[in-house]
């Protein structure tokens, strides 16, 4: 059908690649108090998606994981993100201690979510700058991200369950952050 009268034949090459950022760039380009969500090891794409989605929703500046040990943006991960892998800056790093201890130099507040710390997220003021530590699903944040954070904050839980999803997770973080800043 291609080439003839009723159909032109039309062909688009689309360039699948998407620019590499740097944590650098994102940081240096902020107009206001930097809202950024790290997360540490997350393994299924679904969830990356998911946190994806909540990132842009919260209006976080970026999303940063590691290059290794972690799923990384497949095409799961960009569909279950519903348009906001397109957004939302993933930044990959290759070592994730150093990249907080950078944000932690440009003046972001590393909080990183543990649930048994004993401090909630509705008590820490996170009128400033940012960044949110969510581990991996089942294993929570390494030894050196934990050591790395600046404070180790809990979602309070009242029912049954220890822990929530790692996106549900995030979505509180992120909307907390938002909340105080109102």
């Amino acid at each position: 059908m291609v080439g003839t009268r009723r159909h032109q034949g039309v062909v688009a090459r689309i360039d699948g690649r998407r620019k590499e950022l740097k944590l650098d760039d994102v940081l240096d380009g902020l107009t206001e108090p930097a809202l950024l969500l790290v997360l540490d090891g997350i393994q299924d794409p679904h969830n990356l998606g998911a946190c994806l989605r909540v990132a842009d929703a919260a209006g976080a500046h970026a999303v940063i994981a590691p290059k290794d040990k972690a799923v990384g943006l497949n095409a799961t991960a960009v569909k279950v993100a519903s348009g906001a892998a397109d957004t939302v800056p993933y930044i990959t790093v290759t070592n994730l201690a150093r990249a907080l201890r950078e944000m932690q130099e440009a003046g972001v507040w590393v909080l990183g979510a543990a649930g048994e710390s004993e401090k909630s997220i509705y008590t820490v003021d996170q009128k400033g700058p940012i960044a949110w530590v969510l581990g991996a699903e089942g294993d929570g944040l390494r030894r050196l991200t934990r050591e790395t954070c600046d404070e180790l904050v809990s979602i309070p839980m009242y029912g049954t369950v220890e822990s929530l999803n790692v996106s549900v997770a995030s979505g509180l973080c992120l909307f907390e952050a938002r909340r105080q800043r109102q």
